[in-house]
C-alpha cells in the first residue's frame, strides 16, 4: 500500500526548488553556471552581460536560487563568485520523488493488466 502523505510531503518540500526551476531567467542562468567548466564561479556582472538583466535582477535571481539550494557563493575579498551547488540536495530529493511516482505508476499498470 502506498503512503500518499509521505509523496505529498516530499512534493511539499520541493515547492521552492520546482518554483526556483520553472522561470527561464533562472533557467539561463542554471545553464550559464553549467557552462562554467573550471567550477571557479561567475560574478554578477559576468551573468548580467550574458542574460541581459540589471544588477538588481540578476541578484534577486540569484538569491532564490540560493534559497531553494541550486546556487551556492564564495567570496574573494569584496567579490563574490556564485556556482551549482555541488551537494545537490534537492536534485536529489526530486530525483527521488520521480522514482516515486514512477514506481507507483508502474505498479498501478501491472495491476490494470
Amino acid at each position: 500500500m502506498v503512503d500518499y502523505s509521505l509523496l505529498k510531503q516530499e512534493l511539499y518540500d520541493l515547492s521552492d526548488f520546482l518554483i526556483a526551476l520553472g522561470d527561464k531567467k533562472r533557467q539561463a542562468i542554471i545553464i550559464r553556471l553549467l557552462e562554467e567548466k573550471d567550477c571557479a564561479g561567475l560574478q554578477v556582472t559576468s551573468l548580467q552581460e550574458e542574460i541581459n538583466l540589471s544588477r538588481p535582477a540578476i541578484s534577486h535571481h540569484l538569491k532564490i536560487l540560493k534559497d531553494a539550494k541550486i546556487v551556492n557563493f564564495k567570496q574573494e575579498g569584496t567579490k563574490n563568485f556564485y556556482y551549482l551547488d555541488h551537494e545537490q540536495t534537492e536534485i536529489k530529493k526530486l530525483q527521488n520523488f520521480l522514482n516515486n511516482v514512477v514506481s507507483i505508476m508502474n505498479e498501478t499498470e501491472r495491476e490494470n493488466l
